[in-house]
């Protein structure tokens, strides 16, 4: 916790400490207006049990440097990795839904289309009437954002305090830009009020989000915004000219959001928090995106964030012309490649596999390729395999969706083992076209003896848990790419 820094007279602050104190205890107009009538009527019932049974849990959450993101091809961020340590711990998938418009997040919350809020949400008395709080992921506090003056560098402590607002009473006739739905928007009504002028507070659209309000301060596009200190604090390595040290509110709750009628959820996740808080698992996380400033700082900036750059890898054009030959989304390829190598042209497998795609020698020979420790010749022989295994499923798989698991089956284990599951898919009265809880099931049984000796299997053992786990994978991945890349 950074202790809070100020410039204006101890008296003063002594005031504006009890005027708050007393301010905030008492009733807020729009706190008034918001009560159970507020939350609907038929609201959207699916608790925790219902989540293990449909085998995942959707969060609902905002691409930003903290939250989520992609970095050279991994989904990450402070909440996104937090949830799927939760995810595992009460043994489900994560779906992650990205929200455009933030203003609506918990109304898209209580509709049902996410079980869980996970967007550094204030813990609000107001928020509080509409949905559960779960227990805090920390503790943070509202901080001015706003411009150092030119050439700051050269100018001494004094000088440049002079040309900053320290005194919230100077607040009187400024403008600051905030979302109508946040917490910031509210906080700075109450300061209006107990400062005895008015703030010019300028609502911005509910997908503008605070990270880009930062940016517009630094760039000088506007004068002030208000965001939570921690990411404050981690925009201000991005931006060094922008000033963070002004507070405009006490110390207040960051914690995730569920329906008021999940207990079970909202318990699972206080348990969990108050048995991992202390684990190095969970400082590892907090560390990674609050601690360690040069590497956020690095991601940040990076050709391959989503935040800055947009790009997955550096092969993204090659990728994309080859997507062309297969007629697949680009960023379907490109989770396949990461899967694959990482994007690594020179990774090369303990079975001779090489390059970007994993192409042994021998399969692009068939496709007349010689030297595939060249990416551009690697990719190529990659997607002409990809090309064949799709003109094999294209008649027995009719669904694209499904297809496409079949192919990428086929790409990791061989054909024949695919083929082999699929015998025994049918054999024991399952959906031959199907892949998950079908096919998959029996390419995972081909492991066990009884299976791989049975008499309709053709190529024996198979270690089925790998392209089980590589489809799963990449298809999860492209599901983030989707996400946030155009």
């Amino acid at each position: 916790m950074h202790k809070r820094q100020t410039k204006y007279p101890v008296f003063f602050s002594i005031c504006f400490l009890a005027l708050t104190i007393v301010y905030c205890n008492k009733p807020n107009i729009e706190e008034k207006q918001v009560n159970a009538s507020v939350v609907p009527s038929n609201l959207y019932h699916f608790d925790l049990q219902k989540i293990k049974e449909r085998g995942k849990i959707i969060a609902l959450t905002g691409n930003s440097s903290t939250s989520y993101f992609i970095y050279k091809g991994q989904p990450m961020g402070y909440e996104y990795e937090l949830l799927e340590l939760f995810a595992k711990h009460i043994d489900v998938d994560l779906e992650i839904v990205l929200v455009d418009d933030m203003d609506n997040v918990l109304d898209n919350l209580n509709e049902g289309i996410g079980d869980i809020v996970a967007a550094n949400l204030t813990v609000t008395n107001e928020r509080s009437q509409i949905v559960s709080f779960a227990e805090h992921n920390m503790f943070t506090r509202q901080v001015l954002i706003q411009k150092l003056p030119i050439n700051w560098q050269y100018m001494k402590r004094h000088e440049i305090e002079e040309q900053l607002v320290r005194n919230p009473l100077k607040l009187a006739g400024k403008e600051v830009y905030v979302r109508k739905g946040t917490s910031f928007y509210t906080r700075l009504k109450n300061l209006s009020d107990e400062i005895g002028g008015k703030i010019n507070i300028m609502p911005v659209p509910g997908n503008y989000d605070t990270e880009q309000l930062i940016e517009d301060v630094a760039n000088g596009k506007i004068e002030y915004t208000v965001a939570d200190e921690n990411i404050a604090l981690i925009n201000k390595t991005y931006y060094p000219n922008i000033d963070i040290k002004t507070a405009v509110s006490f110390p207040q709750k960051i914690a995730w959001a569920v329906r008021k009628n999940s207990p079970q959820l909202r318990n699972a996740i206080n348990d969990w928090l108050k048995k991992n808080r202390k684990t190095s698992d969970y400082a590892t996380v907090y560390n990674k995106y609050f601690k360690s400033s040069k590497a956020q700082k690095k991601r940040a900036s990076s050709m391959f964030s989503s935040n800055s750059g947009g790009k997955i890898s550096e092969y993204d054009e090659l990728i994309q012309r080859n997507s062309k030959i297969l007629d697949w989304d680009w960023r379907l390829l490109a989770s396949q490649v990461y899967q694959e190598s990482l994007f690594d042209p020179q990774a090369e497998s303990w079975v001779g596999a090489y390059g970007l795609m994993q192409v042994l020698p021998e399969t692009a020979e068939n496709f007349g390729i010689y030297n595939i420790h060249i990416p551009e010749n690697n990719m190529k022989a990659g997607t002409l395999y990809l090309v064949r295994l799709e003109e094999y499923w294209n008649d027995k798989i009719p669904g694209e969706e499904e297809r496409i698991k079949f192919v990428l089956a086929s790409y990791n284990v061989g054909l024949g083992h695919v083929i082999d599951a699929r015998r025994l898919t049918e054999k024991f009265g399952k959906d031959i076209d199907k892949w998950d809880d079908n096919v998959a099931e029996y390419l995972l049984l081909k492991s066990k003896p009884k299976y791989y000796t049975d008499e309709v299997v053709r190529h024996g053992y198979c270690r089925g848990q790998e392209p089980y786990n590589y489809v799963k994978k990449i298809l999860s991945r492209y599901e983030h790419y989707k996400n946030v890349i155009s």
